[in-house]
Formats: structure tokens, C-alpha cells, sequence
């Protein structure tokens, strides 16, 4: 608080999960601190469900070289995946390589749109 001319001064320190308003003179500022978007980060099974269902919606397209490759590449995230505690390291960035190699094959299929959201909230 000023006194005797001094300037008003504010001194936050720490804020950890709150969230609190500072203003004066009709502006307000509001601040919401939390630890990330709230929302945990996929684990191995909810991943490897996404990868097993855009499989299952693969079967109905067209066989081909590119279809062929990228089943070969869902089967081995698969077989990472099944069973596994945690992500291995790689694994998401070698999905997101293989939707984007084959986006051409993949973009009408809504498993894959659900597969790179689970993808995007791992990060990197």
C-alpha cells in the first residue's frame, strides 16, 4: 500500500492452482494458474484402442501398396502398445510420421481424426 507519496506497488510471489483478480480503476486483470490443460495425457490402452479402431475402419478401404504399409505400421504400434504400462518414446512421433505420410488415404476416416487428437495431446 503507498504511503506518503510513494508509488503503489503489488508483489506476487507464488500462486499455485487458484486463480485471483487484480484491478483498480475498472480494469480488472484475472489470472487462472493451473498445471496443465486439466486433462491427464492418453496412457498405452487409451492409445492403443484409438490405433486398434482406425485397423478395424482400414478393412473397409481399398487394398493397396500404401494400405498395405500403413496396416504393417498400426500392427507394430499395436504389438508396442498391448500390454504396456506407458508410451514408449518414439512411438507417438512415429504415428503422427505414418498419418502424415498417408493423410491422402486416411483423411475421410474419423478414427484416424481421433487417433492424431490423441496424438496432439501427448505433445512434441
Amino acid at each position: 500500500m503507498a504511503t506518503d507519496g510513494e508509488e503503489p506497488r503489488v508483489r506476487v510471489d507464488r500462486v499455485s492452482g487458484s486463480a485471483f483478480s487484480i484491478g483498480g480503476s475498472g480494469h480488472t486483470n484475472t489470472v487462472h494458474h493451473h498445471g496443465g490443460t486439466g486433462t491427464p495425457a492418453p496412457g498405452a490402452a487409451e492409445l492403443l484402442e484409438a490405433v486398434l479402431d482406425l485397423r478395424a475402419a482400414l478393412v473397409r478401404l481399398p487394398r493397396g501398396e500404401d494400405r498395405s504399409a500403413l496396416d504393417a505400421e498400426l500392427d507394430g504400434a499395436a504389438g508396442e502398445l498391448e500390454g504396456a504400462a506407458e508410451i514408449r518414446p518414439g512411438l507417438p512421433a512415429r504415428l503422427r510420421g505414418a498419418l502424415e505420410r498417408w493423410a491422402p488415404l486416411v483423411e475421410s476416416v474419423s478414427a484416424a481424426t481421433a487417433l492424431a487428437g490423441l496424438l496432439a495431446s501427448l505433445g512434441g
